[in-house]
């Protein structure tokens, strides 16, 4: 006799699979023995460190290779590939289950999670979630390793070690490095940054891109999704503006792309733009950018990388989903158009709604925080958007924070990376039609 097991709402589910694993992280790393010292860590150093690896986010209270014994850093490994890889893959399958209780009800709860895999594709998305992580983060941790070992007089155990921790954080976008300058020794080396940045760029695309891209290129013909079309175009865009951007006001600054000659330079401003989506490992001093490439790190670190995938932020497609509504909105146009396509009412309300809470929650942090800390504004600000949008970057003041600023910083990523998510759920499951419709009316605007 089979039990029934009753699922309650996929994003409550989804909410308190990333709390428990949190939680025993947390526990994993008081342990003594993930102390580099044999003590255990304090309460809040772990909950910090267990978040952000959860939450492949990035921002640590302390340095990671010698504040952690090697157990300790094996459990930061678990836990930011479990963040960015199981638990993904759990909303996935979760959306499935769901949709075959609730049937049609539900189903645009699936396409939030895959955004146009179809049900019958799932399964699929999961091998190649796990095929792909594989590969990529094997081929990545060897390129590093033989790097590692025979450039930087690593020997093989350590070499391995470090290539392998490198490659499943940058895949994993996690940002957790075993260095406590990051990347920053390796500014000049392709042969590090190269690796780096392609584990960070193929899991920040989303599964449901490399799906389409993979498996179903040969069943769709030339035609792509518009989801695939603006991940790809769009994240292409953010790269080479931000790093256009980066090479024009740093390359004169002293303290970050000025002592570095052209083609360093050019890699250094790359690799910062590609990381600042997301992925949270720095080549260069973040503490020491102008105002103005903080102001650029903002809205690369808000918008993120794809849906569905490792990445943070409110997600490429959303930010190009609203510049169509306001480009078509200018040209007169009755409906959202794109390549021959109308881009659905529900989903431009999810976008606006998306980009709404998300500015809100990072303003109301932002107030909560600066009376708490003697750090000027931009710090604080770029502080929140880094830990709201999973992305890990620091100007250097995370560890300097008080408990209760910290504190903030463990809500925001916890927020970033399962609000935006249980959101989309949340409003897709709930996305019905009445019967009826009241009678309309036009507000002035503007």
């Amino acid at each position: 006799m089979s039990i029934p097991i009753r699922i309650t709402h996929p994003a409550v589910a989804l909410a308190t699979a990333f709390l428990t694993a949190i939680l025993v992280g947390t526990a994993l790393l008081m342990l003594p023995a993930a102390h580099a010292d044999g003590h255990g860590a304090p309460v809040i150093v772990a909950l910090f460190t267990a978040t952000s690896a959860v939450c492949v986010t990035g921002l640590v209270v302390v340095d990671t290779g010698t504040y952690w014994s090697g157990l300790g850093q094996g459990v930061i490994l678990a836990l930011f590939q479990l963040g960015g890889f199981g638990i993904m893959t759990l909303a996935t399958l979760l959306g499935l289950l769901v949709n075959r209780q609730i049937r049609l009800r539900s189903r645009l709860m699936l396409q939030a999670e895959t955004h146009s895999v179809a049900l019958g594709d799932v399964r699929s998305v999961a091998k190649l979630v796990l095929g792909v992580t594989l590969v990529v983060e094997s081929l990545v941790a060897l390129v590093l390793a033989l790097r590692f070992a025979a450039a930087y007089d690593m020997g093989w155990a350590k070499a391995g070690w470090h290539g392998l921790f490198h490659a499943v954080s940058a895949f994993n976008n996690a940002g957790f490095s075993t260095w406590g300058d990051s990347v920053m020794r390796f500014v000049g080396d392709a042969w590090v940054l190269g690796p780096l940045m392609l584990a960070i760029i193929v899991g920040g695309l989303g599964f449901p891109v490399l799906h389409e891209l993979v498996v179903r290129r040969g069943q769709r013909g030339d035609m792509t999704s518009i989801h695939t079309t603006l991940t790809l175009w769009g994240s292409a865009a953010l790269v080479v503006g931000g790093t256009v951007a980066l090479l024009w006001a740093e390359a004169g600054n002293a303290r970050t792309l000025g002592p570095l000659d052209g083609p360093t330079k050019a890699l250094a401003a790359l690799f910062s733009s590609v990381s600042a989506r997301t992925a949270g490992f720095n080549a260069i001093d973040i503490g020491a950018l102008s105002v103005e490439s903080l102001n650029l790190h903002y809205l690369l670190m808000f918008i993120g990388g794809g849906s569905a995938g490792t990445a943070g932020g409110v997600k490429v497609t959303t930010f190009f989903v609203l510049l169509l509504i306001v480009w078509n909105e200018i040209r007169g146009h009755q409906d959202v158009e794109f390549r021959a396509r109308r881009i659905a009412s529900s989903t431009q309300r999810q976008a606006l709604t998306i980009l709404v809470l998300s500015a809100g929650t990072v303003v109301l942090a932002t107030l909560a925080l600066v009376p708490l800390t003697p750090h000027p504004f931009e710090k604080v600000l770029f502080e929140v958007i880094s830990a709201f949008a999973t992305v890990g970057l620091s100007t250097g003041i995370t560890a300097e924070l008080p408990p209760a600023g910290q504190m903030i910083l463990v809500a925001l990523m916890f927020t970033g990376r399962v609000g935006i998510v249980t959101l989309a759920a949340a409003i897709a499951t709930h996305h019905g039609r009445r019967a009826y419709r009241y009678p309309e009316e036009k507000p002035i605007v503007g």
